[in-house]
Formats: structure tokens, C-alpha cells, sequence
């Protein structure tokens, strides 16, 4: 069998031309081409690439004669045809056949890439795509070099977040990031390491200190080297000292040697300090002196020696 028979008959049929790179149907189901350059795409395999997307990546794919306008009409024509989604100005979904509009929801992590397309996900977020999420969220967070106000959909808000102060250069953003595929689509996210350290950091943004205990303790492995080169990074007392306490609580399941917590310790905080700064009460971890909520510490839900 050849790689031509590999792919799905729908798929065989609509491919790209050097003829027709614009299409759309008719009320009758008519195809409609119009005619451009070569190696453009075809709308319907742009489709079918592209679940959600932005009208200037519309514009550049597809490339009809009028451009931006020409893309704004075909658009349209498929919006009123109920084949996508009006997500917000500029921002459309594709509506999976035999859903009606008014019912269908887009994957928020898709509208959030199309959004943003540099967009790094991070936090409970980040737990969802590694999937170690202990319970649904109803944020989606992302970083991203282009800051803008929040979008929010049924059941989820989308919150595009500045990069952390040690990440803010544009070389240093990949630490510890991971391609994750959803749908067709090569997402970014924050790997394990990552993403434990910048729970400790806002927990709320991860569903709090319970949700990321729990749903951490759940990552099949952890690079400690890595772990360590991202605390450097950030440099903060209290990341030090929680990120400790995790390995030393979960030691079987991470195989945190004693050099290394011994490290961690050296750059814990000088005086007892609370991770959550809006906790009251708690625990007194006293080799990290930290303070910690006395639900993630309860007894028997540790494995460490």
C-alpha cells in the first residue's frame, strides 16, 4: 500500500491544487472554486487542519485575490452556512458536522492557541495537557510575549499571562517546556518540573496548594537536574523550600537523592515562612521552614522513606 492509501478518502479527495485553492458550497452543496495561484490550501482541508483559528491565519493560508477582505467574505459565507463559530472578532471554530452551532463549544486550550500562537500553557493548565490533573479547572492560563485581557467561554476562562521576570528573555522561555499534541494541533506547555515550581509559585493559577500536591505527585518521573536548573532560575527561598519538601515527601516516587535535598535546604528560607501567602494556621515543615496547609500534609498520603 502506498502513503497516498494512508490517508483517510476524505482527505485523498480534498487535497491541495494547482488550480482551485479557494473554495466554499453553495445552498445546494455546489463546490465553487476560485481560481489564484498555485499550492494555496483549500478551504474545506484548512478545515479540517485547522479546528480553531484567527482570520489573519485564514488570510495567509488561504491567500483569495482580495486578501484580508476576500478571506472576511469567505468566512462569512461559512458562518452563516453554520460551519463555524464566531469565537470573538477574528477568532473562529470549526463546527464538527451534525453539531448545531448554538451547542457547540470549542476546546479552549485550541482557542487559546489560535489566540495566541506563541502562547506557552502553564499551571493547572499545564497539569491538564501532562494528564495529571486531579479535577477539572475552569481557567486556562498561558504565557505569552503578547498580554491581553481575559476570554471568557462557557464554563472557562481563557487568562493570557506575562512570562515570570527569570523567563521574560526570549531565550530563556524554552526551559523546560514540552510540544504536547491535541487534535491535530502541536500545543506548548510547561513540563513536570516546570510546572510544580510555578504551582509553588501561584498556586492559585493551579487550582490550589491541594490540587498541585495531588496532581503532581501523579507525574510518572521528574529530571532533577532540570528541577534544579529552573529553581537556580527563579532563586526565591520559599520555591526552594517547597519544591524540598515535594521531593523529600514523595522520595520513592521521584528518587530525590540526599545530595540534592541537602542543596535544596542550603537555599531554604532563613525563618519560617507561609507558601500561601494568604494562609492562616498550618504545619511547620522545620527542615524547610515553611508553613504549610494541613491538608497536604496529612498522614499516609506521603511515600517518602
Amino acid at each position: 500500500m502506498g502513503k497516498r492509501d494512508l490517508l483517510p478518502a476524505s482527505r485523498r479527495a480534498f487535497g491541495t491544487t494547482t488550480a482551485f485553492d479557494l473554495t466554499f458550497r453553495d445552498d445546494a452543496g455546489n463546490t465553487i472554486p476560485h481560481m489564484h495561484s498555485s499550492h494555496k490550501v483549500k478551504t474545506v482541508d484548512y478545515f479540517a487542519t485547522r479546528p480553531v483559528f484567527s482570520l489573519e491565519e485564514a488570510a495567509r493560508a488561504l491567500a483569495p485575490p482580495r486578501g484580508r477582505a476576500g478571506a472576511v467574505e469567505r468566512l462569512k459565507h461559512h458562518l452563516q452556512a453554520g460551519r463555524l463559530k464566531l469565537v470573538e472578532r477574528g477568532l473562529y471554530a470549526v463546527v464538527p458536522s451534525g453539531i448545531a452551532v448554538e451547542r457547540f463549544q470549542p476546546d479552549p486550550f485550541l482557542v487559546a492557541k489560535a489566540a495566541r500562537p506563541d502562547g506557552i500553557f502553564s499551571h493547572h493548565s499545564a497539569l491538564e495537557l501532562l494528564g495529571v490533573a486531579h479535577s477539572n479547572w475552569t481557567q486556562c492560563t498561558l504565557y505569552t510575549a503578547r498580554r491581553r485581557k481575559p476570554l471568557a467561554m462557557t464554563g472557562v476562562t481563557i487568562r493570557f499571562l506575562d512570562y515570570p521576570d527569570p523567563f521574560r528573555k526570549e531565550s530563556h522561555r524554552q526551559l523546560g517546556v514540552r510540544k504536547i499534541e491535541r487534535r491535530g494541533m502541536l500545543l506548548e506547555a510547561t513540563g513536570p518540573e516546570r510546572t510544580l515550581v510555578e504551582g509553588f509559585r501561584r498556586p492559585a493559577l493551579a487550582g490550589g496548594l491541594e490540587e498541585l500536591v495531588r496532581s503532581a505527585a501523579a507525574f510518572p518521573t521528574l529530571d532533577l537536574d532540570l528541577l534544579e536548573a529552573i529553581l537556580r532560575r527563579y532563586n526565591t527561598a520559599n520555591l526552594w523550600a517547597a519544591t524540598g519538601w515535594f521531593l523529600e515527601r514523595f522520595r520513592k516516587s521521584f528518587g530525590a537523592p540526599e545530595n540534592l535535598l541537602s542543596r535544596i535546604e542550603h537555599n531554604r528560607p532563613r525563618a519560617p515562612q507561609y507558601l500561601d501567602r494568604g494562609q492562616r494556621g498550618g504545619t511547620l515543615a522545620a527542615r524547610w521552614k515553611l508553613i504549610l496547609p494541613e491538608v497536604i500534609v496529612r498522614p499516609g498520603e506521603a511515600d517518602e522513606s
